[in-house]
C-alpha cells in the first residue's frame, strides 16, 4: 500500500497521520458527547481531551522508543518521524490514565466518570487509527494461506494489501479495529442501563481490550519485547485484572446502596 495521502511537494500528508487524527476527532467528538449526556462539564472535558492528545501522543511515542531504544540510540532524530508509525496504545493508555488522575485532582472532577467518558472515545478512535498500520505495512501478522484469509470473508484489497513478497501475512491491525468496534458497541449499551456504576465502562474497557490484545499480540512478527517476552501481552494482563477489580468494586458498591435502600 502507498503510505502517502497526499504529496504537495512542499508537504506530504501520510495516510498513517491523517487517520490517527481522523481517530482523535472523531473520539474527542463521541466524549465530548458522552459528557453532555453525563452532565459533566463540557470545557473542563475539552481541555482534558487536548491535554490527553498532546500527552498521548508523547507517552505512545515514548513507551516505543524505550522498547526500540538500540536502534534510536543511533537514530535520534528519527523519535520524531512519528508519521512513519510507532505509536504504542499502551503508552497512550498509561499517559493517559496519570494525565486524567492529575487533572480530575486538580479540578475537582469525579474521576471514575470522567474516564468512564473518555474511554468510549478512545476506543473508536483505536478502532480508527488502526487502519494508519494497514497503509504503513506494519503490525500485521505471521505469514498466512490465501484461502485462509478469503476464508475470514475479508475484503480483497485488504487481502492484496497484506501481500508483501510471495506471501500473505494476517491483517492483525483488522482484526483489532474489528475487536474494537464491537467493545464501541459494548460499552455503548452498558452506558445506557439505568443502574450503571462509574467505573464500569472504564473496566469493561480495560478488560475487553486486554483480552482482544492476548490473542492478537502472538500473531504479529513486531512486538515490543523484553527477551522473550511479549511486553503487549503483559500489560493486557494487567489491564484485565485491573478491569476487573475496579469491575467488582463497583457492583458491590451498586450492591450496597440496594441494600441500604431497602432499609
Amino acid at each position: 500500500m502507498n503510505p502517502v495521502l497526499v504529496d504537495l511537494g512542499i508537504i506530504t500528508i501520510y495516510w498513517y497521520s491523517a487517520l490517527i487524527f481522523l481517530g482523535l476527532l472523531i473520539g474527542g467528538t463521541l466524549a465530548l458527547k458522552e459528557a453532555k449526556k453525563m452532565k459533566i462539564g463540557e470545557e473542563n472535558i475539552m481541555n482534558l481531551i487536548l491535554w490527553l492528545i498532546v500527552f498521548g501522543i508523547i507517552g505512545a511515542r515514548l513507551y516505543y522508543v524505550i522498547f526500540n531504544f538500540d536502534y534510536y540510540s543511533n537514530n535520534l532524530l528519527d523519535i520524531f518521524r512519528i508519521w512513519e508509525g510507532g505509536l504504542a496504545i499502551h503508552g497512550v493508555v498509561i499517559a493517559g490514565v496519570i494525565v486524567t488522575l492529575l487533572y480530575t485532582r486538580k479540578h475537582k472532577m469525579h474521576t471514575l466518570k470522567t474516564m468512564d467518558i473518555l474511554v468510549v472515545g478512545l476506543i473508536i478512535g483505536q478502532a480508527i487509527g488502526r487502519w494508519g498500520n494497514f497503509f504503513n505495512g506494519e503490525a500485521h501478522g505471521g505469514i498466512v494461506e490465501l484461502e485462509t484469509l478469503q476464508s475470514f470473508l475479508i475484503p480483497n484489497f485488504i487481502i492484496e494489501g497484506m501481500k508483501f513478497g510471495p506471501h500473505y501475512y494476517h491483517p492483525t491491525f483488522l482484526y483489532e479495529s474489528l475487536w474494537c468496534l464491537i467493545g464501541l458497541v459494548i460499552l455503548l449499551i452498558v452506558r445506557r442501563r439505568k443502574h450503571t456504576k462509574n467505573g464500569q465502562l472504564l473496566a469493561i474497557y480495560l478488560f475487553w481490550y486486554g483480552l482482544g490484545r492476548m490473542f492478537i499480540e502472538p500473531l504479529r512478527t513486531d512486538s515490543l519485547m523484553i527477551g522473550n517476552i511479549r511486553v503487549a501481552i503483559v500489560i493486557s494482563i494487567i489491564m484485565m485484572v485491573c478491569g476487573i477489580f475496579i469491575y467488582i468494586k463497583q457492583m458491590k458498591k451498586l450492591e450496597d446502596s440496594y441494600n441500604e435502600g431497602e432499609n
